[in-house]
């Protein structure tokens, strides 16, 4: 039996919420807002995936055998999409703190460099104390043996497995002594982090330093344990979970999803995006993982009066083209939308509908209908009082009434 797939979800990001992304299928060159906020990374390939031949009359003996799953594996328990730089001149350890949505006894740190070369001199993971004291012993880790590794520009490094046990939302940190640049988040949603000059990677005791709330270097956690369902999130800054100046990513809807279904449902959210952004990079931030077995996208906001409707749905359909044969998508209506930053107010507002209306219709993937509990009954483009905070951005409240409907429906349907 197929394992099902979430949907991706997408929001907008911090003074980016409805800025406009350029179709990946033209031969249009992006516009400044793009290259400067986007990591360089390749553009998705022209050629779309397609299915195999039909072969009719096919004998029985001549089907190929589907691939047994394995009863243990690695597969990932935290992820952030990575889509900024950050450079350090000079030697300085980040100890992040970092939940884990899965169980299992070893674990895989998979780093990442930033727009330029990264040199990681020592790293080592512990179960989290209080204020960026270590709650257990720091325990190495290794990459092919090594104590570090120095990499180019926008490289995925994964380390060996650490003979490591956690339970399912534990609390990890993992601190690293770097120099040179990293990838990272745009939002603070890491409380309990901490950077500082020199090397701090095996102090026992706080770090001290400077609060450093963003997701830096730290690009994916995996786990080996029992095989299952692992959820990925793909949005904008709603999914993120951006509220306000400081967030925390454990009060976003894919977290609380993951809380109330006891599965890792880990998150691919990156402020300010769209359809561009999430296909361009979809190769790195998003594929590169193993493991992931549904999808769930929120997206689209950002696309609002920047295309036509056929656009968006086109966008929506060459998404789900690439990641069909990684994941089971699920897919979420668009949330309310109480003004425009950017571009017309009433051309967002219709074109929002149309292309709810056809996410409902759609049959590539189920549906998960986020705007009938967010929007006010007499209102389809009004948030329900107390559910958001600037008229686009959802609330605490309301990623709790998101993600309560998100886990509805996936349990309506096997999960």
């Amino acid at each position: 039996m197929s394992l099902l797939s979430l949907g991706l979800w997408s929001g907008c990001g911090p003074g980016a919420e409805d800025v406009a992304s350029p179709d990946p299928s033209s031969d249009a060159e992006p516009p400044a807002w793009v290259e400067d906020s986007i990591a360089p990374v390749p553009p998705p390939l022209d050629g779309l995936e397609v299915a195999p031949p039909l072969v009719l009359h096919e004998r029985e003996e001549d089907r190929p055998t589907p691939p047994r799953v394995p009863a243990i594996s690695f597969q990932p328990g935290f992820h952030q999409a990575l889509r900024w730089s950050h450079s350090v001149g000079s030697l300085t350890t980040f100890r992040m703190r970092i939940p884990i949505g899965r169980a299992g006894d070893r674990l895989r740190v998979t780093f990442r460099s930033g727009d330029s070369g990264l040199t990681l001199q020592k790293a080592t993971v512990a179960h989290a104390g209080p204020s960026g004291a270590l709650a257990s012993a720091p325990v190495p880790i290794t990459f092919s043996g090594s104590s570090g590794f120095s990499v180019g520009a926008r490289v995925r490094v994964t380390s060996d497995p650490i003979d490591f046990p956690v339970g399912f939302r534990d609390e990890l940190y993992v601190s690293f002594e770097v120099k040179g640049a990293l990838s990272v988040s745009a939002i603070n949603a890491f409380p309990g982090s901490f950077a500082r000059s020199g090397a701090h990677a095996s102090t026992p005791s706080a770090i001290g330093g400077a609060s450093w709330q963003r997701a830096i270097g730290v690009a994916t956690i995996d786990v080996e344990g029992p095989t299952g369902r692992v959820f990925l999130a793909l949005g904008d800054s709603i999914t993120e979970g951006y509220i306000d100046t400081y967030n925390d990513m454990r009060n976003a809807w894919p977290t609380l999803v993951q809380a109330q279904l006891g599965v890792p449902v880990i998150n691919a959210g990156v402020s300010g995006q769209g359809f561009w952004g999430a296909l361009d990079t979809l190769d790195q931030e998003v594929l590169a993982l193993s493991g992931v077995t549904d999808c769930l996208i929120l997206l689209g906001t950002n696309d609002l009066s920047a295309v036509t409707d056929e656009q968006l749905q086109a966008r929506m359909t060459r998404l789900l083209d690439r990641l069909q044969p990684f994941c089971q998508p699920w897919v979420s209506t668009l949330l309310p939308k109480e003004k425009s930053n950017h571009g017309n107010y009433e051309v967002v507002k219709a074109s929002r509908l149309v292309f709810n209306a056809w996410v409902r219709e759609q049959k590539r993937a189920h549906v998960i209908d986020l705007e009938a509990v967010t929007r006010q009954p007499n209102n389809i483009h009004l948030f329900i009082d107390g559910l958001e905070v600037d008229g686009i951005h959802p609330s605490a409240e309301g990623h709790r009434v998101m993600a309560a409907e998100a886990t509805r429906v996936l349990r309506d349907n096997g999960l």
